[in-house]
């Protein structure tokens, strides 16, 4: 749970082309495909070696699940996503990568999940660019198992401070470290 995983050469090809598809249509951004290919690897580093469950929230384009689902089909994943536009091309990207048998898409605001599936909880939370630390944590907390991790995208130089804040605390999740540029926090 530290090395970041290489990624097999047909599988960063499929993935090139299904975010380009995103990042055409304006939900990635316009940096590199294989940089957002390369720090959403970070993410599938800090996750455990044996298979497990992930939300990830505010999916948008699919960066990082879609790559978390290339590089681990042993985990099972749900992308969740509040625009329709979205929700509904993360279901094309994952027909055209053959990932149904491990990713489900939830088209919901993520303050809803848990009255959407009620008791139901993961391993880990994945995001980037969600929100505040103390908005994330809020509420990523409720949607993770105990011992679960919140795995969240952190500015490059960041020694992770922002997330040791008692707003973050009173959430039950504890501050780990920042891993090749990602946070994690674990639900105590």
């Amino acid at each position: 749970m530290s090395m970041v995983p290489p990624l097999s050469p047909n599988n960063r090809e499929k993935l090139l082309d299904a975010l380009g598809d995103a990042q055409r249509i304006g939900m990635l951004g316009d940096r590199s495909l294989n940089q957002v290919i390369d720090h959403s690897l970070a993410f599938v580093a800090a996750l455990p070696d044996t298979g497990c469950t992930v939300v990830d929230l505010g999916s948008g384009g699919g960066d990082p699940g879609l790559v978390i689902a290339a590089a681990r089909p042993d985990v099972m994943i749900t992308l969740v996503d509040r625009r329709a536009k979205r929700t509904d091309l993360l279901t094309r990207l994952v027909g055209r990568m053959r990932f149904q048998s491990h990713v489900e898409v939830v088209e919901i605001d993520v303050a809803l999940l848990p009255q959407r599936f009620p008791g139901r909880t993961w391993d880990a939370v994945t995001c980037r660019g969600f929100g505040s630390p103390s908005y994330t944590a809020q509420h990523a907390s409720p949607l993770l198992a105990q011992g679960g991790l919140l795995i969240v995208s952190e500015p490059p130089e960041s020694d992770g401070a922002r997330w040791r804040d008692p707003e973050v605390e009173a959430t039950g999740l504890k501050w780990q470290k920042v891993q090749h540029g990602v946070a994690i926090l674990q639900k105590a």
